[in-house]
């Protein structure tokens, strides 16, 4: 296959405002599940608490055990501006790289946490929006973090939330934007698709013979981004940390072997999975772009939730349909979204989720 070229605007979609998700559902495998078959260009509504009933005995279940870390930051400048603060990772030097907004940021400006208790420094600014900060606490960004920072939802929730007077993070988010099975710090946004496991759902999985492995990607703000160009080619792709741990590489091994399907839980573990299956890397920073044309040599069927208009993530899963025997993936998907908006299905990160296999 050779990938194509799109215009962006092929990767519109109605929907209707009232459908994108703004909180969870009661229980996490309380939500809905449309499965698509590519090859056969059709759709069943289900439940995802039915989607174990339809793995196969052999197959392996690959999950992202990426943690997402309280990464918002309100700050207030001696002036008494107000700035909002993004941590996305920490660099080899100690200081701390964020996405910062504000007005007259300088250099050497103190910015105030809690009323002072904590103070940070800005000491060079990367790129626009983007600075190195410096942390006067002395306790690691993490730990920082976790004491004053807040949720990282999405903006489209926090601004829908702002505007109907709800508070834009709760104890129920910094529960339910996670995964059981966290365990690596290092995201700003969850791996959704994996937010409708529960114990029990995971249980039931493997009760059924089908083998469950771990990779991590740390999914960084660029998630979240549209596609701004007037072609899809012409997007500079974010890039994300991922590791592929050895144990990961021998449940592969052993799932091509007895001729199990390898099922990617989210287009996060998707893209570590094709990363790996083109170098062999298991380690480092992927900046990989899949779009309609590409070929995918790890990944068999996909679990993924509801995408956004003019989004990387949109054009992965019509890719991937084309790989798993649809003649038009991106036919095919605005056709089961069509068929999702109709049964009113809820939408983004907190909203329900589709499984993409041959059938």
């Amino acid at each position: 296959m050779v990938e194509r070229s799109l215009r962006t605007d092929e990767l519109d979609f109605p929907l209707p405002e009232e459908l994108i998700a703004l909180h969870p559902p009661a229980e996490r495998p309380d939500s809905r599940l449309l499965a698509v078959d590519c090859a056969a260009g059709e759709w069943s509504h289900r439940r995802f608490r039915d989607w174990p009933g339809l793995l196969r005995p052999g197959d392996l279940l690959v999950l992202n055990d990426t943690r997402v870390v309280p990464a918002r930051l309100v700050a207030r400048k001696p002036s008494g501006g107000r700035v909002e603060a993004l941590w996305l990772e920490q660099r080899p030097d100690g200081r701390g790289l964020f996405l910062l907004s504000g007005s007259r940021l300088r250099p050497g400006t103190e910015l105030l946490l809690a009323n002072g208790e904590y103070r940070l420094r800005l000491a060079e600014k990367t790129a626009p929006g983007r600075w190195l900060l410096e942390d006067g606490s002395g306790l690691g960004w993490l730990r920082l973090l976790s004491e004053v920072g807040s949720t990282p939802l999405p903006p489209y929730i926090r601004s829908r939330r702002e505007r109907a007077g709800e508070a834009d993070d709760s104890p129920e988010d910094r529960e339910r934007y996670q995964t059981v099975f966290a365990a690596r710090d290092g995201a700003v946004a969850a791996p959704t698709a994996s937010l409708h496991f529960d114990g029990d759902t995971l249980e039931r999985i493997r009760a059924g013979g089908v083998e469950t492995a771990v990779v991590t990607l740390h999914v960084g703000e660029g998630t979240f981004l549209p596609v701004s160009a007037g072609r899809l080619e012409d997007h500079p792709m974010h890039a994300e940390r991922f590791a592929v741990p050895p144990a990961a590489c021998e449940a592969l091994e052993r799932a091509r072997a007895r001729g199990g399907r390898v099922i990617a839980a989210g287009t996060t573990v998707c893209r570590v999975l094709e990363s790996y299956g083109r170098d062999g890397v298991r380690e480092g920073v992927t900046g990989l772009f899949l779009r309609p044309g590409s070929r995918f040599r790890r990944t068999d069927a996909l679990l993924t939730n509801f995408h956004t208009p003019r989004s990387t993530l949109l054009a992965l899963v019509a890719a991937f349909a084309e790989h798993a025997g649809a003649p038009d993936g991106l036919a095919l998907v605005k056709r089961a979204y069509a068929a999702a908006v109709e049964r009113r299905y809820r939408f983004y990160s907190y909203g329900d989720v589709s499984f993409w296999s041959r059938g």
